[in-house]
């Protein structure tokens, strides 16, 4: 059964930033775009490149090791067939939550 568990405040992540946090013992990278919240994989599906260090435009996010780009809507892959899991992610009492 899932259950959101609490990864950090809202404010710690600026718009058009990421951050790596750690959520019931996963590695996720959560994003601000516009006040919009995702949570994927950390790990790039490539290489293991840390995703929440890549460049964010809109939900388009491209890994910093080797510019593997992924839709933070679907987690899917622009570069080719592969994907990264995605997570629900709401605010509450300016923290943000994500469902594991």
């Amino acid at each position: 059964m899932s259950r959101f568990v609490k990864a950090c405040a809202a404010a710690d992540i600026a718009p058009g930033t990421g951050k790596q946090v750690t959520v019931d013992g996963k590695e996720m990278a959560l994003f601000n775009v516009d006040g919009t919240w995702f949570a994927i994989d950390n790990e790039c599906p490539h290489r293991g490149g840390p995703l929440a260090e890549g460049e964010l435009e809109g939900c388009l996010l491209t890994c910093p090791w080797h510019a593997w780009q992924f839709d933070l809507r679907t987690g899917e892959s622009l570069t080719d067939d592969s994907k990264v899991s995605c997570y629900p992610v709401k605010v509450e009492g300016g923290d943000l939550l994500v469902e594991v």
